[in-house]
């Protein structure tokens, strides 16, 4: 019997590498006609010779750029006549105190997590709720959560959520379901991605990436949820357990937070 994700036709920006390389093998291996993008030629040419065959669909693209979005969802259209789902996952991390911080840093973010969201899935709409699909955001904790040093993130996140919330009210009786992930620290090349205060790459994580949930148990649980056609999904027990002591204990989880983040009045991670 054919599982859920077979024949679904399903983007998933940002594929080439963390969380987005996860679901493009998982949605792969499930039988899925898959879509993603990336910035890097070279990458999108790798995971295509991993999968060789007319199942995958590759596309350079900046998600901060309306025409680039434009060429996505067009080309997909083109190549496999129509859009089941949409993981709206490419992102970028920043770490860098607001005092320290070039305020293009934070116009990137925004461009990158928000923007690029809300042009790919404004672009895919006609074709997913033709049908009845699903619309995914990948969130963060820090959706929930304002966090030290990545300001500019948190902020992009929460505008992610906010307007995922209103797009999944505005549907409620079309069939199409919206949902956001929060998967939590996540072992993934976010960190070492992330944008310092005048927005160069990072370059190294300060994290213990070997502690974190993987990038593919992450992808299943999303998969999973997806299938299950959930609201919300909040991944790791230290995720769950910052958003239930914000609601309930914000004094106190500013100061955990802070102790979290600081060491000796400076940030360390």
């Amino acid at each position: 019997m054919p599982g859920f994700f077979q024949d679904k036709i399903v983007i998933v920006t940002g594929g080439t590498d963390g969380i987005g390389k996860a679901l493009v093998n998982a949605l792969m291996q499930k039988g899925a006609k898959v879509a993603t993008c990336g910035r890097n030629l070279d990458k999108l040419y790798h995971l295509q010779m991993e999968f060789p065959g007319k199942t995958l669909h590759t596309q350079v693209a900046d998600v901060s750029r309306l025409e680039d979005c434009e060429k996505l969802i067009q080309s997909t259209v083109q190549t496999f006549g129509g859009i089941d789902m949409i993981i709206n996952n490419a992102g970028v991390s920043m770490r860098a105190l607001v005092e320290d911080l070039d305020l293009s840093v934070i116009e990137k973010v925004m461009n990158i997590n928000f923007y690029g969201s809300v042009y790919c899935t404004k672009l895919a709409l006609p074709y997913i709720k033709e049908r009845k699909g699903t619309i995914v955001g990948v969130s963060s904790i820090a959706g929930y959560r304002g966090l030290p040093g990545r300001s500019g993130y948190s902020a992009s996140k929460f505008a992610l959520q906010g307007w995922l919330e209103a797009l999944r009210t505005e549907l409620l009786d079309s069939g199409v379901n919206v949902m956001w992930v929060c998967p939590g620290f996540t072992s993934s090349n976010i960190r070492n991605a992330a944008l310092n205060k005048t927005g160069d790459q990072q370059g190294e994580s300060p994290m213990d990436e070997g502690a974190m949930m993987t990038a593919s148990e992450c992808a299943d649980h999303i998969l999973h949820a997806m299938e299950r056609r959930k609201r919300t999904l909040v991944l790791t027990f230290t995720g769950k357990r910052t958003i239930f002591m914000n609601k309930f204990f914000p004094s106190l989880t500013d100061k955990m937070v802070r102790n979290f983040f600081f060491k000796d009045g400076k940030l360390v991670k």
